[in-house]
């Protein structure tokens, strides 16, 4: 798929889902802020409690980028462990290494995060990790390999490039932006981690 292609779609779907999942999909977002298509702008009837719970669970799926087959394994591991499901669900998809690195300022989008991860740019705790799945534990470090650092993308990020489009840097991280580097200190809590979904109805979804 080509950029402007898959630009197109997340469009689409930040429409479709009213949310904006990138910077640019926001800007149309602002000026189109109804679902895609003919009907888009015509009321809608009273959706179903199905569709509703569906609709949070795209929501929360579209801001992490991951596959469904990822989120029910995600939804399965949040079910066994103590505490509340949707919180520990979020917090799972928080930890992700390329969660992380985007809530660090070293990437503007969530797809641009994974891809910094799969071109093996990035290191926790001073190995190579280029799987963007990897679940960060608490204290480990975060970090930009040293000749990736020196590219213009990396010294963009560094000197807070993407400050405009990315929301305060959450409190379960301690970032160090100009040195690229960035520590997980705690786990992060719902209330922290900067998507928009209401994650009963997620949980309610998977376990109907």
């Amino acid at each position: 798929m080509t950029a402007p292609a898959r630009h197109r779609r997340t469009v689409r779907l930040s429409r479709a889902l009213g949310i904006p999942l990138t910077p640019k999909a926001e800007k149309y977002f602002e000026r189109r802020p109804y679902p895609p298509g003919e009907h888009g702008r015509a009321r809608r009837r009273n959706d179903s409690d199905y569709s509703v719970r569906l609709k949070e669970k795209q929501r929360l799926r579209a801001q992490y980028g991951i596959r469904e087959a990822q989120m029910l394994a995600a939804y399965k591991e949040a079910k066994r462990l103590p505490g509340l499901t949707g919180e520990n669900l979020v917090e799972l998809l928080e930890v992700r290494l390329d969660a992380l690195v985007l809530r660090s300022g070293f990437a503007r989008t969530m797809a641009q995060a994974r891809q910094l991860v799969v071109h093996r740019h990035i290191m926790v705790d001073g190995k190579r990790v280029d799987r963007p799945s990897f679940k960060v534990k608490e204290g480990q470090m975060i970090h930009v390999h040293e000749k990736s650092a020196q590219t213009e993308p990396f010294q963009i990020a560094a000197a807070g490039g993407h400050r405009d489009v990315l929301p305060a840097t959450p409190g379960y991280l301690n970032v160090q932006l100009d040195a690229l580097q960035s520590t997980l200190v705690r786990k992060p809590k719902r209330e922290e981690v900067p998507v928009t979904a209401d994650v009963q109805l997620v949980v309610e979804h998977y376990s109907r």
